[in-house]
């Protein structure tokens, strides 16, 4: 096994013998397989494009494939199995639909002949003898880190197309990036300027990805709205709903109504709580109940009613709560539940089984739902504010959270921002910080949630927006990032504010194993990143002066 495609890798290097997200060996070789079948698949896609021959279940397979592998989504070795023969199985048929239209069936590279074996021990064999990202790779370390950037972006833009997908938005032009540039790695005279290249075309890609997910969340749900959210309790029966996906988030609140159950967010669910066509229209949306997907094991085991978890974030269950805990979509673990036909009665049914919360318990209020459209609905006063001096800086402050030592900085950096600065926030790594009371600067409140981790998308149109009321470019405004990362949409996201042209990002809490030397010092010389500082004083310093 070698993986170190997630922050919190082991040394700091790689995990070698069991993930510490918590897949086994198996599950990472299995994985891996999959990434080099999909390689395979997508060089017959490319080569069916040029052809004219599109295939629709082919795309929307390579997506959801591709997202199963992102961490902390899949760790059943069945479905992975199940995942590779589809993967051979498409390949096969697509090469078909080339020969009868003339075209050539055959390729070079292995993997587009791969057929997997009878048996699961085969497959993991295999997986581990194709895995490629290892030091003394053929390609040479650098190429090989830039080639590893990328494919976690894509990885991380697979996420965002699924989510899409799911509420009917699609663009095309996103999954002919993700064949090609899959395709692109098999080939072996790519150099570090072609890959540095494809890199920042991630990223251009992952910003059209995040726009039609706007599209289709604000489309499905209309656009977020200021809301306070409890953080307390309702007596009576509970369903806890945890991940990203707003789909089944809706189908869990419409399968539930009548039957006396509330429905809690957790984790990136939270700004859920902001869409009229979700907190609105269904009243027994409650509130907001634990923080960040790495405290699950204890929230979840406290939790007297069901759980949900949709989209990636999943630990493994306790036994104390595996009875009660189901996945759904592309979520899975071993000998747990699982949905996969939008029929949420066994959750339902469990829930109502379950003593639910015994008494009313409402406890604080935290506030979401600050995305685009409201952020900029009160951009004359934020522009005003500024003018007047009234606000001297803002600070984005988020991304993902993690359980490694080192976090807390993010706790820091928020509660030292001095009192005529906004934070912005958004993703998990808001769970840091996000019931802190900071009060408002005439009338605008100092902490602005912009959503999840998918919401980057709002977050760039307001910096967009704000250097085009003051006329500046976007690295001249008084606006500083400060980034925590941990899994490959974060790397997505990266990208596409470094295709954007954003400099000076800090990025902690420890940077990825993946970069080499050489390429961070690329990074560092053409945008200026940087690790986060030792303190949270140091970079406020460094920033404001």
């Amino acid at each position: 096994m070698f993986c170190y495609q997630c922050e919190q890798v082991s040394g700091g290097k790689a995990c070698t013998r069991a993930g510490a997200c918590g897949k086994s060996a198996e599950v990472a070789a299995l994985q891996d397989l999959l990434v080099y079948s999909l390689k395979g698949l997508s060089l017959c896609a490319v080569r069916a494009g040029e052809m004219g021959i599109q295939d629709p279940d082919v795309d929307t397979f390579t997506v959801k494939a591709l997202f199963s592998t992102l961490t902390n989504v899949d760790f059943d070795p069945e479905r992975f199995e199940h995942l590779i023969r589809k993967s051979a199985e498409l390949r096969e048929a697509l090469k078909e639909k080339l020969r009868k239209a003339g075209g050539d069936a055959a390729f070079a590279h292995e993997s587009a002949s791969y057929m997997p074996g009878a048996a699961r021990e085969e497959m993991v064999k295999h997986g581990q003898a194709v895995c490629e990202r290892v030091p003394d790779s053929s390609i040479g370390p650098d190429v090989q880190s830039v080639q590893d950037i990328t494919l976690f972006g894509l990885k991380g833009i697979a996420a965002y197309a699924d989510h899409a997908g799911i509420l009917g938005r699609r663009d095309e032009k996103i999954y002919a990036f993700i064949h090609g540039t899959l395709a692109a790695m098999t080939r072996k005279d790519l150099g570090l300027n072609d890959w540095l290249a494809l890199a920042l075309k991630c990223g251009e890609t992952n910003l059209r990805a995040m726009e039609i997910l706007d599209e289709a969340n604000t489309g499905s749900y209309g656009h977020p709205v200021p809301v306070p959210v409890p953080l307390g309790q309702k007596k009576g029966k509970a369903i806890l709903v945890s991940g990203h996906d707003l789909k089944d988030l809706e189908e869990i609140l419409r399968q539930t109504e009548g039957k006396g159950i509330y429905v809690y967010t957790h984790g990136e669910m939270l700004p859920a709580h902001g869409y009229p066509g979700l907190k609105q229209k269904y009243p027994h949306l409650y509130g907001h109940y634990g923080t960040a997907w790495q405290n699950q094991q204890k929230e979840f085991e406290a939790f007297p009613g069901a759980i949900v978890m949709t989209t990636n974030c999943l630990q493994k269950p306790r036994d104390s709560y595996r009875e009660n805990i189901f996945t759904c979509g592309l979520v899975g673990w071993p000998g747990v539940r699982h949905i996969g036909d939008g029929d949420f009665t066994p959750a339902i049914e469990k829930a109502l089984q379950m003593p639910g919360f015994a008494q009313d318990a409402p406890g604080a209020e935290v506030m979401a739902g600050f995305a685009r459209n409201a952020v900029l609905g009160v951009a004359d006063k934020v522009i005003d504010a500024v003018k007047k001096g009234k606000i001297r800086h803002f600070f984005l402050v988020g991304g993902c959270d993690g359980a490694k030592a080192g976090r807390d900085y993010y706790t820091r950096f928020v509660e030292l921002a001095p009192k005529d600065t906004v934070i912005l926030t958004l993703a998990c790594g808001k769970f840091r910080f996000f019931d802190k009371k900071l009060g408002d600067i005439g009338g605008i409140p100092r902490l602005l949630d912009i959503g999840q981790c998918n919401d980057a998308y709002s977050a760039i149109q307001i910096a967009l927006a704000l250097s085009k009321a003051f006329n500046v470019g976007v690295n001249e405004l008084p606006l500083s990032l400060v980034l925590s990362w941990y899994e490959q949409k974060a790397v997505a996201i990266l990208l596409t504010l470094l295709y954007l042209g954003i400099k000076d990002i800090r990025l902690g809490p420890s940077l990825p194993a993946f970069i080499t030397p050489n390429v961070l010092d690329l990074l560092v010389k053409n945008f200026g990143i940087r690790p986060i500082a030792a303190t949270p004083e140091a970079d406020l310093k460094a920033i404001l002066g």
